[in-house]
Formats: C-alpha cells, sequence, structure tokens
C-alpha cells in the first residue's frame, strides 16, 4: 500500500514527487510507457522556467526533474493507468501490465493532448505527413514544403523550428492577427522561410498515401482553394486529459478537472488533481509545476488527518526553511 501515486510525468507530477518525497511520503509516480515527461518532451527550447536564465531544452528539463524526484526517495514505474477505483479510502490504479497498485490518495497530474481539426483526412493521413510534434518529425521532412496550422505560441514554436528543415513553412491562422506572446512573432515575422496564410483553416488534407496539399477556406469570404504541401504540422492547442475520471470526478464547463478553489481538492476525498488537467487558461510549465506543490502540500495535510502519515522528516509545509531547499 502507498502513501499517495501520482499519475502523470509532466512539471505538475514531478513537482508534486519532489515535495512528497521530501516529507517521506515515498510516492509512486505512474508516468506512461510512451509518454513519460509530457508535452515538454516535444519541446526544443524552453526560455521561460526559472533558474535557466540560457534555456534548456524540454527534455533536460523533465529529466532534471525526475532526477530530482527520484533523489528524495520517488519511484518512477514506466507503466499506462488504465484504470481508476477512487470511490472508497483507498485508491486503485489498473496498469496496462495487469497489475494493481493501491494507494491512500491520488493526485491526477495527467496533462493535456494535442487537439485535431477534427477532419477526415487528418485522420487518414496521421503519421503520412500530418503531426502534432515537430521536434519528433521534423528531420523527416528537409527540403519540403509544408504547413504549421494556429496561431498561438506553440504553432510559432514549430514553424520556426521547422525551418531547420523544410525549404518553406506556411503558417494557416483563421483570424488576421496572431495570439502568440510578442517574441514568439517577431521570431516568426523575421523568418525569411515562413510565409502566412491569414483568415483561412483547412477543411481537407489531401493524398493518398502522403500528404500532397490541403483545401483551404477563406473565414471572410469563405471562398477555396488548394494548397501544394508535402506535411501539415498541428499546433492549435491541447485538451486536458480527463477519460480516466469521466463519470468519477466533477469536471469543469471547459473539461478540466473542477478542484476546490485554490487547492487541489477534488470532489473525491484523497483524490488531488494538478497542472493542465485543471487549467484552461494559463498551461505553461512554471503554473504546473506550482500546482503540483500545492497537490504535494493538500496529500500531506489529507493523510495527516488520517493518522496514516507516520512521522516525516520533514514537514512539505517547513522544507522551504531547510538550506538545501532548492537543491537540484
Amino acid at each position: 500500500m502507498r502513501q499517495v501515486i501520482i499519475i502523470g510525468s509532466g512539471p505538475a507530477g514531478y513537482t508534486a514527487a519532489i515535495y512528497a518525497a521530501r516529507a517521506n511520503l515515498a510516492p509512486l509516480v505512474v508516468a506512461s510507457s510512451v509518454e513519460a515527461g509530457g508535452e515538454l518532451m516535444n519541446t526544443t527550447e524552453v526560455e521561460n522556467f526559472p533558474g535557466f536564465p540560457e534555456g534548456i531544452q524540454g527534455p533536460d528539463l523533465m529529466s532534471k526533474m525526475q532526477q530530482q524526484a527520484e533523489r528524495f526517495g520517488a519511484e518512477v514505474l514506466y507503466d499506462d493507468a488504465v484504470e481508476l477505483d477512487i470511490d472508497g479510502p483507498v485508491k486503485r490504479v489498473t496498469l496496462g501490465s495487469g497489475k494493481v497498485v493501491e494507494g491512500d490518495s491520488l493526485v491526477f497530474a495527467t496533462g493535456s493532448a494535442p487537439r485535431k481539426i477534427g477532419i477526415e483526412g487528418e485522420t487518414r493521413l496521421s503519421g503520412r505527413g500530418v503531426s502534432y510534434c515537430a521536434t519528433c518529425d521534423g528531420f523527416f521532412f528537409r527540403e519540403r514544403v509544408i504547413a504549421v496550422v494556429g496561431g498561438g505560441d506553440s504553432a510559432m514554436e514549430e514553424a520556426t523550428f521547422l525551418t531547420k528543415f523544410a525549404s518553406k513553412v506556411y503558417v494557416i491562422h483563421r483570424r488576421g492577427e496572431l495570439r502568440a506572446s510578442k517574441i514568439m512573432q517577431e521570431r516568426a515575422f523575421k523568418n525569411d522561410k515562413i510565409e502566412f496564410v491569414w483568415n483561412s483553416e483547412i477543411i481537407d488534407i489531401l493524398g493518398e498515401d502522403a500528404v500532397t496539399g490541403a483545401v483551404l477556406r477563406d473565414t471572410v469570404d469563405g471562398s477555396t482553394r488548394e494548397l501544394p504541401l508535402e506535411g501539415v504540422f498541428v499546433a492549435i492547442g491541447n485538451d486536458p486529459r480527463t477519460h480516466l475520471v469521466h463519470g468519477k470526478l466533477d469536471l469543469t464547463p471547459e473539461g478540466t478537472v473542477r478542484v476546490d478553489g485554490r487547492t487541489s481538492r477534488t470532489s473525491v476525498p484523497g483524490v488531488f488533481a494538478a497542472g493542465d488537467v485543471i487549467d484552461p487558461t494559463y498551461r505553461q510549465a512554471v503554473t504546473a509545476a506550482g500546482s503540483g506543490t500545492v497537490a504535494a502540500l493538500d496529500v500531506e495535510h489529507y493523510l495527516a488527518a488520517l493518522g496514516e502519515a507516520g512521522a516525516p522528516a520533514a514537514s512539505v509545509s517547513e522544507i522551504d526553511e531547510l538550506p538545501d531547499a532548492d537543491a537540484a
């Protein structure tokens, strides 16, 4: 029996693990068999995470977080949570391997998944020219003409990164201005390989065995045209990964897990949530990490109230007073 099981290994999951481990709660992190590290594993340069003035690669940041959690006693399990039984005092997690792990408490930090356009050609050609990860697939598009769909920071980052490989990158955006931050916009505007296609949306992706083009619809006058392409990268946002808790936890109108105010407490006692799975607004690595801290604090208080937390070497609430609190 574990004191706390953490599902998810992004910034929220690993930060919760760091704090819980330092409180001597010996957390088990169910990190996934194929997506360990979360969405930052698909990110190149992370320039806005405090403590890294020169920036850091997304996978490197997640590796450091995992090392820090393991240093204090967290156990990382590379398996997938496929079913949850959370109604009773004992929380049971069924894994993809068939094993069932049990805990007194649970932190749900599953993050979010890339949002899809929702057209037939996208599904049919996924993995054959349609991608959701520039860092994963960019290498395969050397000297090709491709498009990035979206207008936020992720779209600008992907477009800029893809210019390292592609001969030309179209950015297709349904509006006449971008939602991305000013610095990300400026980088994209200055890149000679990037061309913006404004007020347009993709209504079909063409090709049989590989992408050959896309059908665009003008969002102003409704006219359509074909754009020859050899690849389409979709970067239009993400949706919270809540499929495991549908019908088990209360959700918000935005589809995120509902928590009590600024806490991580969900509608089920002993179950806490953190990170992008509760945040439809900010969705930053640093806010997810802060959310993981809140979850660990709430878990410790919950277990203490049950009289099951034992006598930790250092209370989570006292960690900031320790000399090595910020040790990596």
